[in-house]
């Protein structure tokens, strides 16, 4: 089954900051769709904030079927509009994955009915991704570590719901630790979110984060659902008949 990707990403610093620049000369969403691509189960685009609509039109939309999101500077800048149609479609089923800095964009607050914020510090300090839950689909083929030797710290408290499914936790030298892999259940979609990928550090060319990228597009991804036509709604089967 191919998988319709859309990589948005809001490429402001790639353009005006040479540090950034440096590590992501394409920007950020090139360097994301060049190692999804890899995989001959997606068909992956991009978009930007600057496109009309933030590159999100009606057509785009309807025919994603996981929404990659990385914003930092410019989330108010944003359209209300196009927000509520994005937070449509994850109701509707649409999978959402949202990285780093995307913790604060009005999708994922909207989406969670939270204010995202976070302690954050950063100095280029270590980090270590701990695999807490190695059978769940997005930590398959993962390290049970992976150590980022420079990255962002971001700390609890996290301001978002509980998840519902916690996959990944993060440990940063100044003693933090951070849910940094969680999955949220919003109607029919999907919603993940990842915290390693600050502009500044090659985190997206780090082949273990390409790999949990990877793992949860295929995870939040639609999928076809089973339902009983007498019913009309899912019916819970005991035990002992199954």
């Amino acid at each position: 089954m191919t998988i319709n990707i859309t990589v948005w990403n809001e490429f402001r610093h790639e353009q005006t900051n040479e540090a950034v620049i440096a590590v992501y000369p394409a920007g950020i969403h090139q360097t994301i769709k060049a190692f999804l691509k890899k995989d001959e189960q997606f068909n992956v685009r991009t978009a930007t904030l600057d496109q009309p609509d933030h590159g999100l039109t009606p057509d785009v939309l309807d025919s994603t079927d996981v929404l990659i999101w990385w914003g930092h500077a410019a989330h108010a800048e944003v359209r209300d509009d196009i927000v509520e149609k994005v937070c449509q479609r994850i109701r509707g089923g649409m999978g959402l994955i949202v990285l780093h800095s995307g913790h604060f964009s009005k999708v994922f607050k909207r989406i969670t009915g939270a204010n995202c914020g976070l302690k954050w510090r950063d100095v280029g300090e270590k980090c270590r991704v701990w695999n807490v839950k190695p059978n769940h689909p997005i930590a398959a083929g993962v390290d049970e570590c992976i150590e980022l030797e420079h990255e962002e710290m971001y700390g609890e408290p996290f301001g978002i719901p509980d998840p519902d499914e916690l996959v990944f936790m993060s440990w940063f030298k100044g003693g933090e630790v951070f849910r940094s892999g969680c999955v949220f259940n919003v109607e029919r979609g999907k919603v993940f979110y990842f915290q390693p990928g600050h502009e500044t550090y090659p985190i997206y060319h780090h082949e273990g984060i390409q790999k949990i990228i990877s793992n949860a597009c295929k995870y939040v991804a639609p999928t076809a659902e089973i339902i009983d036509t007498n019913v009309g709604n899912w019916i819970k089967v005991p035990l002992e008949e199954v």
